[in-house]
């Protein structure tokens, strides 16, 4: 199973691992929360990988140089 991971505001695909070595826990998803997990983990069973929403360095740069984008439901598309 795949692992992809790809940025929440801009969508572009930040990368991937190979998942048959992976573990939640050696990825650090075993430390969210069951509401926090629903918002950023989605698993694909037709393609068999899973997708794990993140912010990618351009966004987040983008975002602490301006906060207020915070407050918009799609600040940086």
């Amino acid at each position: 199973m795949k692992i992809i991971y790809y940025c929440r505001h801009c969508q572009n695909r930040i990368g991937e691992v190979d998942g048959s070595h992976a573990t939640e826990a050696r990825l650090g998803l075993s430390s969210l929360t069951p509401d926090e997990a629903a918002d950023i983990i989605t698993y694909n069973s037709i393609e068999n990988s899973t997708y794990v929403k993140t912010v990618c360095e351009y966004c987040q740069e983008a975002l602490e140089a301006h906060p207020e984008l915070n407050l918009l439901s799609n600040p940086l598309q």
